[in-house]
Order: structure tokens, then C-alpha cells, then sequence
């Protein structure tokens, strides 16, 4: 017995290279059973904790959807508003640009047009004035602040998140844009010219839809600051 064991060796004589399930060169305490990629394993057999947490975290959980940006959803709201002022603004310049062209091909140097009796009358004057023929001695400064009023608008539109408010800058915008065109292309000059107003009302000054496209923006606006509501989209109480 003695020369066979001398012969064939006991099993602690067995290189630890040689040893089943370790890989060459691995080494494992005692009590500390090694894995096939040389990491040590728990005595059940299993990873790690901290083996585990690494391989979590190196791959996405199953099914997990990236964040989403925070930002993105809000550009394409803002643009939907801004999309909104300038459609409001080009058909409120549109319709008040038709309606002149209109009043001054027909009703120009011709009697008035009765339309509800005496209480409203179409009848195409040339002011040079502000809105409802206030202010005919000021013609370049009205100019001035309907230019001004234009680059506010357009300035203020790069936060604008809010559609009430983006309805009425459009018709501010669109009103301001209309009475801003005959005062640049109508006579008697650039900057100076009348404006063609047409509505008539009884025991009221004249206007036309320009000036009504800015006072119902004006309006929209009083109501919507009594309400606490910001271009921004933001509600504030006092």
C-alpha cells in the first residue's frame, strides 16, 4: 500500500494548475471555491454581490426606456404657438389689405354705402392719424411706434407658449402690419401716408379692419393679464 501511494500520489500532492474546474494560475483561499474565470465565487457556487452589480450596471435592464429630454417636448409646443401668431397675423393683414383694396377701387369719391340705415355706412376717407382718426398732427410718430410695436411682438414670440396669448399678438401684429403698410406705400409719402378707414358707425370715428384686429388684441390681452396668465404659459395670482 505504501509503494502504491508513493507511486500514484495523494490528491493534496496534485498541482493546483491541474486541479479540475481552475483555470492555471488561479488561486483560491481556503474555503473559497473559484469560478471558471477566476473570480472567486460564494460557497453556493453563485457571483458576487459586487461581481453582480458591475454586470447590472455594464447592461441595461431589460425593457428600460431612456430618459426622456426635458426639453423636447416643449420646442415643438412653442412652435405650435408661434405657428398659431403669425397665421392669425398674416390673415388678419390679408383681410384688412383686400378690404382696402376693395374700398378704394369702389367706394372712393362715391356716396356713402348704407348698411344697417343710419347707424353704419361704408365711407372710404384717407386718415393720417392713429386708430379711429385720433392724432392726424402725428403721422411719423404713430409710424414709429407701429414699427415698434412690430419688433416687440416678434421679439416677445421666442417664449411663447401661451395660445390665448399667441392669438391676440397675432392680431396686434396682424392689425399693426396693415396700418403700417399705408403709411409707407400710400400718399401723399413715405412714412406720412393716410390710411384708408371705412366703417362708419353713427355718432363714432371711422376705422377699418386693422384697427379692429388691434383693439381686439388689446382686449384679449387686458382679459388675459386680469387672469393672471403669462406669454409664457405660466399663471400667476396676486
Amino acid at each position: 500500500m505504501a509503494e502504491a501511494e508513493r507511486i500514484i500520489g495523494t490528491p493534496d500532492d496534485t498541482p493546483e494548475a491541474e486541479r479540475p474546474g481552475q483555470r492555471p494560475g488561479a488561486r483560491s483561499g481556503p474555503g473559497e471555491p473559484s469560478g471558471p474565470d477566476g473570480t472567486t465565487a460564494g460557497t453556493d457556487g453563485t457571483a458576487p454581490a459586487s461581481a453582480a452589480s458591475s454586470a447590472a450596471e455594464a447592461s441595461p435592464r431589460a425593457g428600460a426606456q431612456p430618459a426622456p429630454d426635458a426639453a423636447g417636448p416643449e420646442r415643438p409646443r412653442r412652435g405650435r404657438r408661434i405657428a398659431v401668431l403669425f397665421t392669425v397675423a398674416a390673415f388678419a393683414y390679408a383681410l384688412d389689405l383686400v378690404s382696402k383694396l376693395l374700398v378704394v377701387a369702389k367706394l372712393e369719391h362715391h356716396a356713402p354705402v348704407r348698411v344697417v340705415g343710419d347707424w353704419l355706412q361704408l365711407e372710404a376717407i384717407r386718415n393720417s392719424g392713429a386708430a379711429f382718426s385720433f392724432g392726424e398732427a402725428y403721422t411719423v410718430i404713430f409710424t414709429v411706434i407701429a414699427a415698434a410695436v412690430i419688433v416687440v411682438i416678434v421679439r416677445l414670440a421666442r417664449k411663447l407658449y401661451s395660445l390665448p396669448w399667441a392669438i391676440a399678438l397675432g392680431l396686434l401684429l396682424g392689425g399693426a402690419l396693415g396700418n403700417l403698410t399705408d403709411r409707407i406705400f400710400r400718399s401723399p409719402g413715405v412714412f406720412k401716408g393716410a390710411v384708408v378707414d371705412f366703417i362708419s358707425p353713427k355718432h363714432f370715428a371711422v376705422f377699418n379692419l386693422a384697427d379692429s384686429a388691434i383693439v381686439c388684441g388689446g382686449i384679449l390681452i387686458v382679459l388675459l393679464s386680469f387672469r393672471g396668465l403669462d406669454p409664457d404659459g405660466t399663471v400667476h395670482k396676486d
